[in-house]
């Protein structure tokens, strides 16, 4: 854009904005300018400014400060705790006892006041026998007739409020440390001066000129439209971004996931947080001396501290299972059952106890079920580890269920998630077999995302279901790291409200 162009582009207050500024000589104030300009509003002159600074004509500078200011005047009238204690202890001969100084401050205060004495040097305390003996020094008497540093500054700011730089910086951080004393605020000062590229638009002459920026109706009717200025608009200059109101982008993708597994025509189920350990893990075949039944790896509840399951029949089916393996041809885990470690309360530790709790409710084909939840396990918080993160379930059981359509279902699933290149490698879960993990290859790495087998008969028997039941979790969070290229965990959860305006909707 060429100098004629910015100056016939000018708005009426970008003008006035200008010549107030060459009236100043060059810089001001947004006070001075607005004073100088002849504006009908303050809001007018950044405006204008800003624009202007856009356009390289002026340029806008700012400088914060703390700027501080009495509180609460009454504490000039009453004085300062130790001021009133020091002039308590030279009216008793310079010593009082410790008990006795309530005659001088309120019993709230004499803590307060005897500290700062202290801190001053104003006096000392000692312990004599039983009693305790507060004494002026050589500091404090000088002090009798000479005002603390203290002192001075709140009287100077009952006169007017003063900026950091013309006050004492310790003092004014202890006036700060008490309470009711000062108040502290921000103020920003600006700056407005005219660049090399203003000053030459000033030279050519500025005009100020009411201008029209959008045509209503009545100047089109009337006519009066051939009798004003109309506003020329450059699409070239700066405009502010507008950010719509839209999903966090967790809850964009949750819907994603939703969608796929609803097209592929599973059910979305859910079950409660908290949950006995007979579901979360005796119901899985998981032994009870399972590294995962660790405090350090469930979040065990003191209230309620037990659950019983409802399942009485069940329970006896299960119990069997892990001692002998009931009649399913499994030697079991070979140990003694505890009916009390089934019954510890617990947050769950993995959406599984969702697909379990269903196949009680439905054991006969056909299931097809999925689950997008919250799970719970004692980890450390890093990049890659969340005490609380959320889990994708899913089973199908079915008559004809296989291996290969456990694989194919995954397959498409992540597909439609926009990975195409899937592999699958050999895993071991006490719940599953076969069982395996699940990797997608992104930038040319392999990324394991979650894991997927075939419940084993020692789960699926104390149920009476009689078909396979194909079963996988996958990694919400990880899935949506991959997504938005993100390193750290972390950055899902926290409150980056420039990350969110910036995320993509597709």
């Amino acid at each position: 854009m060429n100098v004629s162009e910015i100056l016939e582009g000018l708005s009426a207050n970008e003008a006035k904005l200008l010549l107030a500024l060459d009236s100043l000589h060059g810089k001001g104030t947004p006070e001075q300018v607005f004073a100088a300009g002849g504006f009908e509003q303050p809001v007018e002159v950044m405006n204008a400014a800003s624009w202007l600074q856009s356009k390289g004509l002026v340029q806008i500078s700012e400088m914060a400060r703390k700027v501080y200011s009495l509180k609460d005047r009454s504490v000039l009238d009453k004085g300062l705790p130790e001021r009133r204690a020091l002039n308590f202890l030279a009216d008793c001969s310079g010593e009082v006892e410790m008990k006795d100084l309530s005659r001088a401050v309120a019993k709230e205060e004499a803590s307060i006041a005897l500290g700062w004495l202290r801190k001053k040097g104003l006096a000392t305390v000692k312990k004599d026998d039983d009693r305790t003996v507060i004494t002026i020094t050589d500091k404090g008497r000088g002090m009798l007739l000479d005002q603390m540093d203290d002192e001075r500054t709140l009287k100077a700011l009952a006169e007017e409020d003063l900026p950091e730089d013309k006050l004492d910086k310790a003092t004014i951080a202890a006036l700060k440390s008490r309470q009711d004393m000062v108040n502290e605020k921000l103020v920003v000062s600006r700056t407005i001066t005219v660049t090399g590229l203003g000053k030459e638009i000033i030279g050519m002459g500025i005009e100020v000129k009411d201008e029209v920026a959008q045509l209503i109706p009545e100047l089109i009717q009337t006519g009066k439209w051939r009798d004003v200025t109309i506003r020329k608009y450059d699409v070239r200059t700066f405009a502010p971004a507008i950010y719509p109101g839209k999903k966090h982008p967790l809850t964009r993708i949750a819907d994603e996931v939703r969608e796929i597994f609803v097209d592929m025509g599973f059910q979305e189920i859910d079950e409660e947080y908290v949950q006995p350990a007979f579901w979360n893990m005796d119901a899985l075949f998981i032994p009870q001396d399972h590294p995962a039944r660790e405090m350090q790896d469930t979040f065990f509840l003191k209230n309620p501290a037990k659950i019983a399951p409802e399942d009485e029949d069940l329970v006896g089916k299960v119990c069997s299972m892990h001692e002998c393996g009931g009649k399913t041809g499994s030697q079991g885990w070979g140990y003694k059952w505890c009916r009390e470690e089934s019954e510890r309360a617990l947050l769950r530790t993995h959406t599984t106890v969702n697909t379990i709790r269903h196949l009680w409710k439905h054991p006969e084909p056909p299931v097809k079920v999925f689950s997008l939840s919250k799970v719970f396990r004692k980890e450390a918080i890093d990049a890659t580890h969340l005490p609380e993160f959320t889990q994708i379930e899913g089973i199908i059981m079915e008559k004809d269920a296989s291996f290969d359509m456990l694989c194919g279902v995954i397959r498409e699933f992540y597909r439609r998630m926009g990975f195409e290149d899937i592999r699958f490698r050999p895993g071991y879960f006490p719940y599953t077999e076969p069982s395996m993990e699940i990797e997608v290859r992104f930038k040319d790495t392999w990324m394991e995302l979650g894991g997927s087998g075939i419940f084993r008969p020692e789960v699926t028997a104390p149920f009476g279901i009689e078909y396979p039941v194909l079963a996988w979790g996958f990694g919400f969070e990880r899935l949506a790291m991959l997504r938005w290229n993100l390193k750290d965990l972390r950055d899902l959860y926290i409150s980056d409200v420039d990350m969110l305006r910036q995320s993509p909707l597709l």
